[in-house]
């Protein structure tokens, strides 16, 4: 297992990035692996074996997507990895569709909204389901949409979401009870108890 990079050492990479430097990606790279292999890890577990989506594959495709975008402007770490979640959400929702999802039907079952695991194979429908919730909600309130993106998708912390977006720990609770209280309603499904 390697040491995680000094504390700003990966801000000052991303700060290279935004200042044009296109090979400064390519060194973040081995500095974020760990920690992004454990989000993808995170979003995978509970799949059966033989999935189509592996964990490196995740990996791999979000970071690929990451580095092709020519506008993205990394603030710092929080920032990347909010983003990252971003991407990994839109490599989760297109491997669901490749899998030829249905549309949801009468017969829904409650299922559990929150930044657990989420097995592509499994919850094409949920996924779907949620990424479409979300352009809904990012209409509506897009610092709520993004919060979704980050706890949802990224597997983040309420401290890491926070610093991503700005606002105090407490906001990142209220509005992830908001948040979750919402996209119950879109999908159709009681609000939780807690």
């Amino acid at each position: 297992m390697t040491t995680p990079p000094p504390p700003g050492h990966v801000t000052r990479i991303l700060q290279r990035s935004a200042a044009g430097d296109r090979a400064a990606l390519d060194e973040i790279f081995p500095l974020v692996y760990q920690e992004l292999r454990r989000l993808a890890r995170r979003q995978l577990a509970g799949q059966p074996a033989g999935r189509t989506l592996t964990t490196t594959v995740l990996i791999h495709e979000a970071y690929l997507r990451l580095v092709d975008q020519r506008e993205a402007r990394f603030e710092d770490r929080a920032h990347f990895y909010a983003y990252a979640a971003r991407v990994m959400r839109t490599v989760l929702v297109d491997a669901a569709r490749a899998r030829g999802a249905r549309k949801r039907g009468g017969d829904r079952t409650p299922v559990e909204l929150d930044e657990r695991h989420l097995s592509v194979d499994a919850q094409a429908d949920l996924i779907l389901a949620v990424d479409q919730a979300l352009g809904r909600l990012a209409a509506e309130d897009e610092r709520l949409a993004r919060l979704v993106e980050c706890r949802f998708f990224g597997g983040m912390t309420d401290e890491d979401v926070a610093q991503a977006l700005g606002v105090t720990d407490r906001t990142v609770r209220r509005d992830w009870i908001k948040a979750r209280t919402w996209l119950f309603a879109q999908l159709g499904q009681p609000p939780p108890s807690s």
